[in-house]
């Protein structure tokens, strides 16, 4: 009985597996294929990734994603710690409010933040462009970086910085010395998990974008509206290696900063 519960558990988590993994498999596959013709295999071939770095307009989208991933991400925990430091400070009831204030972003639908906010520039009257993206991006980035870093100003030992304090730092020093190095991990899987998301969305992008302003996932969707061409296999391959690689990233300074804490206890 219980070999057959443990056949069953691993069909399971086959089946799971495959069923997310397949369909991207595939499309790295076919990035490779020499044939334009996706019902059949033509032989290996790298002309659509050479052809893909070689595209001005998809050169001029990769690096609108780059520098809107490396912006909005640098501003937003720059916002986000210091939303943390201001909530730290909030009696229980109070932070739990705000907390669940700034959890709602990653819980409401994107296309009804997409929408909210092109709805907002509009009203404004901002010329939808490359700063609105960069706005947008900024604010759905903010409640990911608070929920890295909260629970690392949860952990603290307040007793630490206020004995800084004693000793004759300033509040600055105290700060970068005692409470940074403590948070950093926080900090640093909230800005790779705020720069895969800004470079991973594309709904919110869609609705605050201007003429002549893509990113990689809204030349992607122009594409395929006028018929999916090779390189945009090769493309999305590329986007997908990226953002898993990233994701690699974020576990390893989680894994790493619990494995220090556990050999400091």
């Amino acid at each position: 009985m219980k070999k057959t519960g443990s056949i069953l558990k691993k069909v399971y988590v086959f089946l799971i597996f495959f069923f997310m993994y397949a369909p991207i498999a595939v499309l790295i596959i076919q990035s490779f294929n020499q044939s334009k013709s996706r019902g059949h295999w033509g032989g290996f071939t790298l002309q659509w990734y050479q052809s893909l770095f070689t595209d001005a307009d998809i050169g001029a989208a990769f690096r609108n994603t780059i520098l809107l991933a490396v912006l909005s991400s640098a501003v937003a925990v720059v916002l986000g710690t210091a939303a943390c430091i201001a909530m730290i400070r909030m009696q229980h009831k109070r932070r739990s409010l705000v907390i669940g204030i700034t959890n709602i972003p990653m819980l409401n639908a994107d296309i009804v933040t997409g929408v909210s906010f092109m709805l907002l520039f509009m009203t404004l009257r901002m010329e939808l462009g490359f700063g609105t993206v960069l706005l947008a991006h900024i604010t759905f980035n903010i409640p990911y970086v608070i929920l890295n870093v909260m629970p690392r100003f949860r952990e603290l030992n307040p007793h630490v910085y206020e004995a800084a304090l004693d000793l004759g730092a300033s509040p600055a020093e105290a700060f970068f010395k005692t409470v940074m190095p403590e948070i950093m991990p926080g900090i640093a899987s909230g800005a790779l998990m705020a720069f895969t998301m800004s470079l991973d969305d594309f709904i919110i992008t869609h609705f605050t974008t201007g003429a002549g302003v893509n990113t990689l996932s809204t030349k992607i969707y122009a594409e395929v509206k006028l018929g999916i061409k090779p390189e945009m296999y090769a493309l999305s391959a590329m986007i997908f290696i990226t953002v898993l690689v990233l994701l690699i990233l974020v576990n390893r300074v989680q894994a790493g900063y619990e494995k220090t804490r556990g050999t400091e206890v």
